[in-house]
């Protein structure tokens, strides 16, 4: 072990020194490593910050929720388009009837959405996301009130005009004043402001509660026409109960429900997160290939870069490596010797390549989504950038341990 440390220790001098005697060669041979693993990092830095953004925004929906909707997220084969055209929408109908049949379901919740402009005296705010919620949509969907409370039962129920809004509209609309308990006008009618969400900011598919107003949906019913404006019955399981199992039992109540024969097709779709899931790996999937493709030139470039410093090494140090052999030193310690040189340099400039990735990361406040450089990209640019040195010094150290140490001490360079 000591023999060992002693080595790599002579080995590390040896490296070092080859780094600070030339400098400009050494960098500009560096430079193809730095960039390639700058290239590949920086690709993977930005799609994983990316798609833990994106799963992150997933799973505030939860894994245990299903959408009944009209319209599937993922269409595929040939089944014509004009076929979902076709389907009804959802009702309030079809969810007081999941809500008395259902037994998997822990709570269910009906929804859409539309866009109308909201006042209040001199103020006003244009295209304002109104989402209509049956009562139970706090127990479905994450909900987090900053100031005010959620609507009653009989508020929802019986469509009174009440309204909760966002962080954002709050200090828009109202400009400092405490909205609770004032007036907002949403469809020519004035409702009162119960409740202010708590600011959550954007996530990754552009939708904040911090700019959307809630409203109970049977009091925008009188407002908007529901038969084709995108509705959706929401369903949360039970713990203990998956996916599967409720999807199984939903699928039977709204085939009861909507009276479809046993060979009907259903004419409905019943989407989950997972879906979106699945698109987002294979997209990433082949991101993350072109990623590789396009780092791996400059790789390739770098691990030449790095050859070739080797062999200039060997030869300007052939008559070194004679006095050593002629005092002793095995052919092991100089194939060793070399080769450690290669991987250190490599590693250097991989260092230097997530060097510049980290910069970017800081400097990455401008960008809808936050960097992170984890710990496994550092490992892989790094494992990469030793593999190239490994690689790209095999040639030149078995080279220079194989040398003559008569031949060697006699050659000047």
């Amino acid at each position: 072990m000591k023999i060992f440390l002693k080595l790599l220790r002579e080995s590390f001098g040896f490296a070092f020194q080859s780094v600070i005697v030339n400098k400009v060669r050494t960098l500009l041979s560096l430079l193809g490593i730095t960039i390639g693993i700058f290239s590949v990092i920086s690709v993977l830095t930005i799609f994983d910050s990316m798609e833990i953004a994106i799963r992150s925004s997933l799973d505030e929906l939860g894994e245990n929720v299903l959408f009944v909707q009209k319209w599937p997220w993922a269409m595929g084969g040939d089944y014509p388009w004009w076929k979902y055209f076709r389907r009804p929408e959802t009702s309030l109908k079809e969810l007081r009837e999941i809500e008395k049949r259902s037994i998997t379901a822990d709570a269910s919740c009906f929804m859409f959405k539309v866009s109308r402009t909201l006042k209040y005296k001199n103020n006003s705010i244009e295209n304002t996301n109104i989402t209509a919620v049956s009562h139970d949509y706090y127990r479905v969907m994450p909900f987090n009130l900053s100031d005010g409370r959620y609507f009653t039962a009989l508020e929802s129920q019986n469509g009174r005009n009440v309204a909760i809004i966002g962080e954002s509209i709050a200090k828009e609309l109202y400009e400092g004043l405490d909205p609770i308990n004032r007036d907002v006008k949403i469809f020519g009618s004035k409702l009162k402001v119960i409740g202010v969400m708590k600011k959550e900011g954007e996530n990754m598919f552009g939708d904040s509660p911090d700019e959307q107003v809630f409203i109970p949906v049977n009091f925008a019913r009188n407002y908007v026409d529901m038969k084709n404006i995108g509705t959706s019955i929401i369903v949360r399981a039970k713990p203990g109960i998956s996916n599967d199992e409720m999807r199984d039992e939903i699928t039977g109540i709204m085939r009861s429900v909507r009276k479809l024969k046993p060979k009907a097709e259903d004419s409905f779709a019943i989407n989950e997160t997972s879906i979106l899931s699945q698109g987002f790996d294979q997209v990433f999937g082949v991101i993350s290939i072109v990623g590789w493709v396009v780092g791996g030139f400059s790789l390739l470039v770098g691990g030449f870069g790095i050859a070739n410093i080797m062999f200039v090494s060997v030869k300007e140090r052939t008559s070194q490596i004679g006095i050593q052999m002629s005092l002793g030193a095995k052919r092991f310690f100089i194939l060793f010797q070399f080769l450690f040189e290669s991987f250190f340099l490599s590693l250097f400039g991989g260092a230097m390549g997530l060097l510049i990735v980290y910069v970017l990361v800081l400097l990455s406040q401008s960008f809808p989504f936050t960097l992170q450089l984890t710990a496994n990209n550092i490992i892989i640019g790094m494992g990469v950038a030793g593999g190239i040195g490994l690689l790209a010094g095999i040639i030149p150290s078995y080279s220079a341990s194989r040398l003559d140490p008569v031949e060697a001490m006699r050659t000047t360079f």
